[in-house]
């Protein structure tokens, strides 16, 4: 399978990123080895979690971490995986926090909990918009010279504050995001296209998007209100039962007629048709829903294909 480089970095990835927040929530440890072998068996090696997940279960997280963790050890299969995590996220202990202290603790927590020597990318989760842009950045500077960090990227930071860092990073010889995690799917486009996009094309970012499926709505699974209850994602995808949404879920259901697919697949093969996008952030509680992600990559999408999307997703 052809892997994507990252950035400016020399990480190297198959396009699909598993998303490791059903770690230790939605799995148990031994459900999720089963699905992280398949996934590398199936020919994919990104993982990405962060030091918070599980919060919800338990005020602090770290579930996720943990249960990777365990995996990598037992596997012994470090070397095949690019393994990305993150650190500034509010939970029931703490706020938002990119503050060196926070990122100098954290750093330590997440290799303790994974079991690894170094992290391959770290991700700035959330910014709390108050720590000087230059403090985060000399803590990775920090982490990155100690061997504890490779590259470092962002997730759910402000244009503008991603813009003062590349500026820092330029003026100071400080490290600069090579990719970036932003919230982008077939219905929410419009702060990533509108804000990101640029910056993913002036800074050489390489783009990985979180809720790639709008949290299983594009799978097709919810199409009216009894639907909700058929997963504990449900309630969120409430907001997508609309004329949008539906026209959306019609537009998939006939792409994924024609290539006798599914609506997941394509959902996730429009997304790798987009400039900068690299690898989708996706979860999977099955082998079976595994399978409809390993497709997405083969899936190429033709110009009506994609008109037809992109007609339906931009109303």
């Amino acid at each position: 399978m052809e892997k994507i480089k990252i950035g400016s970095s020399d990480l190297e990835v198959a396009p699909i990123n598993f998303g490791g927040n059903v770690f230790g929530w939605t799995l148990n440890e031994a459900e999720s080895f089963s699905i992280l072998d398949a996934f590398v068996d199936g020919g994919f090696n990104f993982i990405d979690t962060a030091d918070t997940y599980a919060w919800w279960l338990n005020g602090t997280g770290g579930q996720s971490e943990t249960i990777i963790g365990n995996w990598l050890k037992i596997r012994g299969n470090r070397d095949r995986v690019v393994i990305a995590t993150k650190v500034g996220s509010e939970t029931k202990e703490h706020g938002f926090d990119i503050s060196k202290r926070h990122i100098l603790k954290s750093v330590d927590e997440s290799l303790r909990r994974l079991q690894i020597d170094h992290i391959d990318l770290y991700y700035t989760h959330y910014d709390d918009n108050k720590t000087p842009v230059e403090e985060t950045l000399l803590a990775y500077d920090e982490v990155i010279k100690a061997g504890k960090v490779r590259y470092i990227a962002a997730s759910n930071v402000s244009p503008e504050r991603l813009t003062e860092s590349f500026g820092l990073a330029e003026k100071k010889g400080l490290p600069r995001y090579v990719a970036l995690q932003p919230h982008y799917n077939l219905v929410e486009r419009a702060d990533y296209e509108t804000d990101y996009a640029p910056l993913a094309e002036k800074y050489d970012l390489t783009v990985f998007p979180y809720w790639a499926l709008a949290a299983g709505f594009l799978t097709g699974k919810y199409r009216s209100e009894a639907d909700l209850g058929k997963s504990v994602r449900g309630g969120g995808v409430k907001k997508y039962l609309n004329p949008k949404g539906m026209e959306i879920l019609a537009a998939l259901d006939q792409v994924a007629a024609k290539h006798q697919s599914t609506p997941a697949s394509v959902s996730l093969a429009w997304l790798l048709a987009q400039p900068h996008i690299g690898a989708p952030v996706v979860s999977a509680t099955s082998k079976r829903q595994l399978e409809t992600i390993f497709a997405a990559p083969a899936l190429k999408l033709d110009h009506e294909d994609l008109e037809r999307l992109d007609q339906a997703s931009n109303k």
